[in-house]
């Protein structure tokens, strides 16, 4: 028989506000993280906008021990150590870190068995420090006082310009380095993996560690994602593929507009989240808090115009959670902006639920945070898990007025009472290739 499969802690790091709560009433009160990007010069750029998270400091999610990594995390890995902190306390979790940090109520030793303790974690392709690459990469050059003549030499670069580089530089950039951090920061020594599919990144994560603990390899589980776009990489790459809301750079705030008919294009953005996952009997006995059950987990590959991996995915979930479509009372899909993905999105959800995919209310954040890549499923499961603990869904910012062409029933304009009992999430990677679904039972 199956073990049954719990959320017990929610941790995210959101342009709109660090933790779950603080991202929660954020969209709740409609307010908008999106703005003109501060990080760097975006002037050159035909977007100039992002989802962009203000102060931050990994040093307030890691113990004093532990500080000194901090110059081998890029901007992702730092994000992911939050998440996973937040995530760990909101569920009460007295881990090697929180102990150490003096966070644990008196408790000198972990309440969790750290060999049952697993992680899988979303990441997107990390963007190397330009400035410390492109200090090493000036002194690699062939006449270096004449303008005109100076040339890259790659022989200079292995003799001498490498070497400016700190021996453990790589270490920044490697995808798995998110879930390597997080796992020896908590001591999460049962199955780790990494998973790199954008935008479905964080829904293929939890949905890995919903299996690994049904199971019984694991009885806790730190899944998600986290990712940041917001550099001069990630901004030029989805310019050229034409993806950006490019007239929108005098008013942010309603640049992203999900599944809305004057939708323009995605707003690129950083963040992440970690959801905590827990057999049911493990977390009972611990006096644990539960949010939502995970019930179904589905996945598929291919992307089209008529979404049909999306459709896939969704009635793969609905099927494993034994589920059907007229039992959907509460749906979030990704509603990056775009015209063609959202209308695909949709087009598959619609497809999935039949009759009911035009009247199932559907939760969006993207108008509110723009699009982080493997970060953003996180985010949105772990909105969509407190919505319905809650029994309140925050409404989509800047969705005014749904395309007639989506067809679905996006919530907008108040948040809305709805004590759903049952709701499917799912996403799909903008490159094509993964979509996943899942499936959260109302928790009582």
């Amino acid at each position: 028989m199956k073990r049954r499969v719990v959320i017990t802690g929610l941790g995210v790091v959101t342009p709109v506000g660090l933790g779950i709560e603080a991202t929660f009433d954020a969209l709740i009160e409609k307010r908008c993280g999106i703005r003109r990007i501060q990080a760097f010069d975006p002037t050159r750029f035909s977007s100039q906008v992002g989802g962009e998270i203000g102060a931050f400091k990994v040093q307030d999610y890691i113990p004093k021990s532990y500080a000194k990594t901090k110059k081998v995390m890029a901007r992702d890995i730092e994000l992911a150590v939050a998440a996973a902190y937040l995530a760990v306390r909101d569920a009460g979790l007295k881990t090697r870190c929180i102990i150490e940090r003096g966070e644990a109520d008196g408790a000198t030793t972990p309440n969790i068995d750290p060999t049952r303790f697993g992680a899988n974690i979303g990441a997107g392709l990390i963007c190397a420090d330009l400035n410390e690459l492109a200090g090493a990469l000036t002194t690699a050059v062939e006449n270096p006082t004449a303008p005109r003549d100076r040339v890259f030499s790659l022989k200079k670069w292995g003799r001498e310009g490498m070497s400016n580089l700190t021996p453990l530089w790589l270490l920044k950039f490697l995808p798995n380095m998110l879930a390597c951090h997080v796992t020896i920061v908590h001591d999460a020594q049962a199955p780790s993996n990494t998973l790199t599919c954008g935008e479905a990144s964080s829904h293929l994560a939890v949905g890995e560690a919903f299996r690994t603990i049904q199971r019984g390899a694991a009885d806790i589980c730190m899944c998600g994602g986290a990712e940041s776009k917001l550099n001069p990489m990630g901004l030029i790459r989805q310019s050229l593929l034409g993806r950006l809301a490019t007239d929108s750079n005098d008013c942010p705030e309603s640049a992203c507009r999900p599944f809305d008919r004057n939708r323009r294009g995605t707003v690129i953005s950083e963040g992440g989240g970690l959801l905590i996952l827990e057999e049911l009997e493990h977390a009972r006995a611990r006096g644990a808090r539960i949010y939502a059950e995970v019930a179904g987990f589905g996945a598929s590959r291919g992307t089209s115009p008529d979404g049909r991996g999306v459709r896939l995915a969704v009635q793969k979930a609905l099927a494993d959670a034994a589920a059907g479509p007229d039992s959907v009372e509460l749906a979030n899909l990704g509603g990056v902006g775009t015209v063609a993905d959202d209308a695909a999105e949709a087009s598959g959800f619609r497809a999935a639920l039949g009759p009911a995919g035009a009247r199932v209310p559907v939760l969006v954040t993207k108008g509110a945070i723009g699009n982080n890549g493997a970060g953003s499923g996180a985010i949105d499961l772990a909105v969509l898990a407190l919505a319905m603990h809650r029994g309140v869904v925050p409404p989509s910012l800047n969705t005014d007025d749904v395309d007639p062409a989506c067809g679905i029933s996006v919530v907008r304009g108040d948040p809305r009472d709805l004590r759903a009992g049952v709701a499917v999430s799912a996403a799909a990677a903008l490159s094509g290739g993964q979509t996943a679904a899942i499936v959260m039972r109302r928790w009582n």
